[in-house]
């Protein structure tokens, strides 16, 4: 990354995105083998804006702070948090608005979650319900989220932020 201000940027949701599963669990939901720590995909979605660079890199910093912090498979699942946030991004880089690459990548999400649950030994149910359907789910919380945070930057910033960190 040659733009300091992109590689500071990756670094604070980098750092966000592995201080959330480990300081607020409070803000989690537990149905095993699938858990739920809301606003845990928000520092991704935005690392998407700045490129698939940032985004895989917050993703790792996200599949880190699962491993520190959670049983393996909740771990496991963290880890392709990498391949939405390059879905993602590349989509914001072809053109496609932020809210929509949101809304394409959130089925590859609860795909690739439940399938890499299976492995674990849990019923077709756990997979296919519980994981896919909740991680259809929380992403959509999460999504809203971003898209209402990046709004709100937006406004108090008078700059459209997904255009400014998407330039880069």
């Amino acid at each position: 990354m040659k733009d300091v201000k992109k590689l500071t940027y990756t670094a604070l949701l980098t750092a966000w995105v592995i201080l959330i599963p480990i300081y607020f669990k409070g803000l989690q939901v537990q149905i095993p083998p699938f858990t739920a720590t809301i606003t845990a995909h928000v520092p991704i979605f935005i690392a998407m804006l700045l490129g698939p660079e940032a985004a895989v890199m917050v993703a790792f910093g996200s599949a880190l702070g699962f491993f520190i912090s959670a049983p393996v498979v909740v771990a496991a699942r963290a880890l392709m948090h990498v391949a939405v946030a390059l879905v993602g991004a590349f989509a914001i880089r072809k053109g496609i608005s932020f809210n929509k690459s949101l809304i394409l990548t959130a089925p590859i999400h609860a795909v690739l979650e439940a399938l890499v649950v299976i492995p674990f030994g849990y019923t077709m149910y756990s997979v296919l319900v519980v994981v896919g359907v909740g991680t259809l789910l929380h992403h959509s919380v999460d999504a809203v989220i971003s898209s209402v945070l990046v709004k709100s930057i937006s406004k108090a910033t008078r700059k459209d932020i997904v255009k400014e960190l998407s330039a880069r």
